[in-house]
């Protein structure tokens, strides 16, 4: 994939290290050096084709992402001062809240979750699908897990309100983003956005949650993006004109149902958990508000689900599924499929 960059391999290797040194360290100050090490690794693999749009995307991306490191040091050192210590604790006075709020506030800018989702979709749109995969799967690890890290540390009544209004305006900024978007790498991120407020309503209650919704959420992603990219598809409206057989719109359509929650698909069900386990807290409202993005989501899915099976029809274009040219991208869907219905079977079978 990025075989064409020069040490793109070493560029991943760097990356990868950096989100590892994040999330191994006990420190703030190696937390931050490990999101910056990720942040140069990350960086020339936005602008190895040199286009305008990619360099565009990378000045942006580098400016939100250094804002986010400079908040993340500010805030640890409002708490150091305080406390003349590294630790996180229970009981904080005023300066250390507010550190507090600061650091949480630069991990928010970091992933795009809401008030700081502004730069995710312009982002986003400007880049080639192997860097969009990245920057949906493997740059959100280390700022959720350290989120996480936080609310385990810290688990005041503040917090725990502040990430909830967040995982709520993420989602509803996650549907109503979509409704009027005409280019996919923008709806992806904003169907990342809203997925991004799942999660963090998860980790407020189990972190078995949370890990559960990501794994789903990157195996969905990286079938989407190899999906995607191997299609090239740009504009929504090109979605009638794939490259490849109509099977591969099928192939597309049924994993953006898959992301937005479609039973008995297999990301219906890491939206099921998160419910679950949402329903039986105080919190009960905010997991109406993420129900309602999700929703949102799930209309605009199903509009272009309905339009690209409607014009097949007029035009006669109907094909059966080519699975001997296409075994891969079969898997993909087979396992999508079945994998929501094994799951879901077994959830009955432990209730009955």
């Amino acid at each position: 994939m990025f075989s064409t960059l020069p040490f793109g391999y070493m560029f991943l290797t760097v990356m990868g290290m950096g989100t590892l040194l994040s999330l191994s360290s006990i420190h703030w100050l190696s937390i931050w050096a490990g999101l910056e090490i990720n942040l140069i690794g990350f960086l020339p693999m936005l602008v190895y084709k040199k286009s305008t749009l990619e360099s565009e995307s990378a000045v942006k991306y580098f400016v939100i992402q250094a804002l986010g490191s400079s908040l993340l040091i500010f805030g640890s050192l409002i708490m150091f001062n305080m406390s003349f210590t590294w630790d996180v604790s229970v009981e904080s006075s005023g300066l250390e809240v507010m550190g507090l709020l600061i650091v949480v506030s630069g991990l928010c800018l970091k992933l795009g979750l809401f008030p700081f989702h502004y730069w995710l979709p312009s982002v986003m749109a400007g880049l080639p699908w192997a860097t969009c995969m990245l920057l949906a799967t493997w740059q959100k690890l280390a700022p959720l897990f350290l989120l996480l890290c936080l609310l385990e540390l810290n688990n005041s009544y503040l917090l725990v309100t502040m990430i909830s209004v967040i995982s709520a305006g993420s989602s509803l900024i996650g549907g109503i983003g979509g409704m009027n978007q005409t280019q996919v790498r923008a709806l992806l991120a904003y169907s990342s956005i809203g997925h991004l407020g799942w999660m963090a309503f998860a980790l407020i209650h189990s972190e078995w949650s949370m890990k559960f919704y990501l794994s789903v959420y990157i195996l969905v992603s990286l079938c989407m993006f190899f999906s995607l990219w191997k299609s090239d598809l740009v504009n929504m409206k090109n979605i009638y004109n794939l490259n490849e057989s109509k099977s591969m719109q099928m192939n597309v359509m049924l994993l953006l149902l898959s992301l937005g929650g479609l039973p008995p698909l297999l990301g219906f069900i890491s939206k099921w958990v998160v419910v679950m386990i949402g329903a039986s807290s105080p919190l009960f409202m905010i997991l109406f508000l993420l129900i309602l993005g999700s929703l949102m989501s799930l209309f605009y899915y199903l509009s272009l689900f309905f339009s690209l099976v409607l014009v097949n029809v007029k035009n006669n274009q109907v094909q059966s599924f080519n699975w001997e040219s296409n075994s891969v991208l079969g898997l993909i869907i087979t396992f999508n499929l079945l994998g929501g219905i094994f799951i879901v079977y077994n959830n009955i079978l432990f209730f009955i």
